[in-house]
């Protein structure tokens, strides 16, 4: 019986979470999903230098924020690759007692030296193995590389790739002073974790074989690889910040929709057939790793701007209100007490917006009387014709018996009747003096849902406008 699927996603907190490190977390959480297993949280925190207590908390709430819950990992003990130093020295000891590693002292200028000569000679540095059979005692601790073979690494993306123990040096396991190297810990956290498949980016591959080597020579099964594609720019080069905003905490705040960025992640060198458009339970059902892509995927801001879009559009109106309470109160504004009025003005802009924060832009009438009004509109509404306009307005809607769509709208329809103009002339005069714009939701929505007094009181401002221009 195969042993239940158990993955990892091991971020270094080094900053904030790249989408690159964000869609690896997906692909093991969805890949963990689907197989009913496990999705560990591990923090590779050994480079002190750079590593930051304020990056893992970035990264937890960045995880938190997408939906990737974790089965293990902090804040539970054990989790962090510093906290687990005791267990990397008791590996290191097995490795030199079974003759599988030795102690070198070879100095860093003599090894530098060496590495210049071979890149004048355009070869890759490997280390000579001088301190192989000294018998050493101290100094930095080597694994033993078999001088002949091949070693294979079965990919479930790539297929089978092959790297010939030629090209690989006696590379360190623990340093001089004590700490071990990435890659050594690397290997003993996913054996000591019962992870059963490494799904990380490809950049990563070239390390594989010799983690392979590792497993072999600590008597341990190999896990399964998967190596996801890079992420790159619209240019072909690596996403960077030089493409525009590249970590989850900076879509976050320009306000997509995590729904929408973990579905464009998803889709991000992945397939299923021409569907756009998943649900997570869709997403867990149909993810195979076998269908992810071979090549790198070009991260497309229309696309997820797009799909932003659509969520917005579609979701539920409590949930919409949810997610856009806090962009309101971050532009200084504050959303009615009445959760149902809410929720209606989120409704009549949902259709318009691609972010949560173009959302609150566009509806901040609704929260805040205008400032000033379009110029080229008010220049040609707000005249000694526009003052009488809604003189006539501000009377009738003043007697209106309920302030409401079905009460407003047969008003100003008979106003523009008996005015001979068209509907566009009372709206659009309407909508400026309402919304400071000639763009908005339908005007009858509009002053139903900022309610009669305050409907009034921008009206009667434009009107004093209107008058003093004249």
């Amino acid at each position: 019986m195969a042993a239940p699927v158990r993955v990892r996603f091991a971020p270094s907190p080094t900053g904030h979470l790249h989408v690159g490190g964000a869609r690896t977390a997906l692909f093991n959480w969805l890949f963990a999903r689907h197989h009913r297993g496990a999705f560990v949280l591990r923090i590779e925190d050994t480079d002190s230098s750079r590593s930051t207590d304020e990056n893992i908390v970035a990264i937890v709430d960045a995880l938190d924020w997408l939906g990737l819950d974790w089965d293990e990992g902090p804040p539970t003990a054990g989790y962090r690759q510093t906290e687990r130093f005791a267990i990397y020295r008791e590996h290191a000891r097995r490795l030199v007692t079974a003759g599988r590693a030795y102690h070198c002292d070879c100095p860093p200028e003599l090894l530098d030296r060496e590495r210049a000569e071979a890149q004048k000679r355009k070869e890759t540095f490997r280390y000579s193995g001088r301190c192989r059979d000294r018998g050493l005692t101290a100094g930095a601790l080597r694994l033993r590389i078999p001088t002949e073979g091949a070693t294979v690494v079965n990919d479930l993306i790539h297929g089978s790739v092959t790297f010939e123990h030629s090209q690989l040096d006696d590379w360190i396991l623990v340093r001089t002073d004590g700490t071990p190297t990435y890659n050594f810990c690397v290997v003993v956290d996913d054996v000591t974790m019962r992870i059963t498949h490494v799904i990380r980016g490809d950049d990563h591959l070239s390390n594989t074989p010799k983690q392979i080597l590792c497993y072999e020579a600590l008597d341990y099964a190999v896990p399964e690889f998967a190596h996801v594609s890079l992420i790159l720019g619209t240019d072909h080069s690596r996403l960077s910040k030089r493409h525009g905003a590249t970590s989850v905490q900076a879509f976050r705040d320009a306000g997509i929709p995590s729904d929408a960025l973990v579905n464009y992640l998803a889709r991000l060198g992945w397939s299923h057939g021409d569907q756009e458009v998943f649900s997570r339970a869709e997403l867990v059902a149909l993810f195979d790793i076998k269908n992810v892509a071979t090549s790198a995927a070009v991260f497309d801001s229309t696309k997820l701007e797009w799909l932003s879009q659509h969520y917005l559009k579609t979701m539920d109106g409590a949930k919409l209100a949810e997610l856009a309470e806090p962009f309101v109160r971050a532009a200084g504004l504050a959303p009615p007490e009445d959760r149902a009025r809410f929720i209606r003005m989120l409704d009549t802009l949902r259709e318009r917006a691609k972010t949560l924060v173009e959302l609150v832009e566009q509806g901040r009438f609704y929260f805040e009387r205008p400032t000033a009004y379009e110029p080229k509109a008010a220049q040609k509404l707000l005249t000694v014709e526009g003052a009488r306009r809604l003189g006539l307005m501000i009377e009738r809607l003043e007697a209106a018996s309920e302030f409401t769509v079905a009460g407003i709208e047969p008003i100003v329809r008979a106003l523009t009747e008996e005015l001979g103009l068209k509907l566009v002339d009372l709206a659009q005069l309407a909508r400026l003096a309402v919304t400071g714009r000639t763009a908005s939701p339908p005007i009858f929505d509009v002053l139903a849902l900022i309610g009669r007094d305050e409907s009034l009181a921008r009206l009667r401002r434009a009107r004093e406008v209107a008058e003093r221009s004249a």
